[in-house]
């Protein structure tokens, strides 16, 4: 299916406004990122990345690790079907080194009014400056300290799922296998019953056959995918499970659901990962939206129908997994 012309324009406005942050050396990143976050504030950026529906309540706060306080976005909707709340902690996108609480607002407050769920987005550590594992980590931790004190956040610890779009995909499900291995550890983790993947990136060394197909794409090029990753890793082992969990060991994974978009380079970093999950017997729904670019959970003002049915599926399959406490074990099909 062809790219819709507003995409379409939205790309050649891309490359009017110089570019990637991808494409730059580590030390002109922050000042790139500045830029760009202005850009994003601006009226032209939240003509695209809309704001979250005013039914919603929600509050800035932070969480505290051991070695740093993170800000994060609490998404409270009017009326839960049960108190406490079901809990989704939400990873924003932008490559590992860009990215904001901002460009996730519309997406957290839609997720949060349709799921009945609180819903906290982490404004994580960003590359270059934090590169691989710092990301990963303040993501796990953060997790953790949340469904360590629920009666604060007002949420049910043991009805937690993960969503992130992109780079946040990818921090999502690492999320759930740190967990895991965590467990396996004999360590206290939190259980995570759901993982929410929109077009994810999940190989950092490999190039998979969609970067070749589709060089150039609004908002991603394949080659950004490349930057992206060389900011991140800054001369780390690209195969480490925790960077690329497309070579992991995917067993006992929460139940997945996996978007991807046609018109992205990232395409088959979602179908390989889906496949994956789902020959390692994890519950996988697996989605690709035709005509769809990169990033449309971020622009629900442009492309409103694919926007809206991506967070209508996200809050479907959370209600889905995170059945209240006391019902029958409800768990969804394979789809693939």
């Amino acid at each position: 299916m062809r790219l819709p012309l507003r995409t379409r324009l939205l790309g050649a406005l891309r490359s009017t406004l110089g570019g990637s942050v991808a494409d730059l050396s580590p030390d002109e990143v922050p000042a790139a990122r500045e830029r760009s976050g202005r850009i994003q504030a601006g009226p032209a950026g939240r003509v695209i990345v809309g704001h979250h529906d005013r039914r919603v309540v929600t509050e800035d706060g932070r969480v505290e690790l051991d070695d740093v306080t993170l800000p994060v976005r609490v998404y409270r909707p009017p009326r839960t079907a049960s108190v406490p709340a079901p809990l989704v902690v939400n990873f924003h996108g932008g490559g590992f080194v860009q990215g904001d609480l901002d460009q996730s607002d519309w997406f957290c407050g839609e997720v949060s009014l349709l799921a009945g769920a609180v819903v906290v987005s982490v404004d994580y550590r960003l590359a270059p400056e934090h590169p691989f594992p710092v990301p990963a980590h303040d993501c796990y931790g953060a997790v953790a300290a949340i469904v360590a004190e629920p009666n604060g956040w007002g949420i049910d610890p043991r009805r937690v799922a993960v969503m992130g779009d992109s780079a946040g995909g990818n921090l999502a499900t690492v999320v759930c296998l740190m967990a895991r291995d965590a467990r396996a550890r004999g360590e206290d983790a939190p259980g995570i019953g759901a993982q929410c993947l929109v077009y994810p990136g999940t190989e950092m060394v490999d190039v998979l056959p969609s970067e070749r197909e589709i060089p150039e794409a609004p908002i991603l090029h394949a080659s950004d995918i490349r930057g992206f990753h060389r900011l991140y890793l800054a001369g780390a082992d690209g195969t480490d499970p925790y960077a690329s969990p497309l070579r992991a060991d995917l067993t006992g994974l929460p139940p997945a659901l996996v978007q991807t978009a046609e018109h992205d380079p990232l395409r088959d970093h979602g179908i390989r990962y889906a496949d994956a999950l789902t020959a390692a017997g994890v519950t996988t729904r697996y989605t690709d939206y035709r005509g769809a670019c990169h990033g449309y959970v971020s622009m629900p003002r442009l492309l409103p129908h694919v926007a809206h049915q991506a967070a209508w599926e996200v809050s479907s399959w959370v209600r889905t997994c995170l059945v209240p406490a006391g019902d029958p074990d409800l768990r969804p099909t394979v789809e693939g």
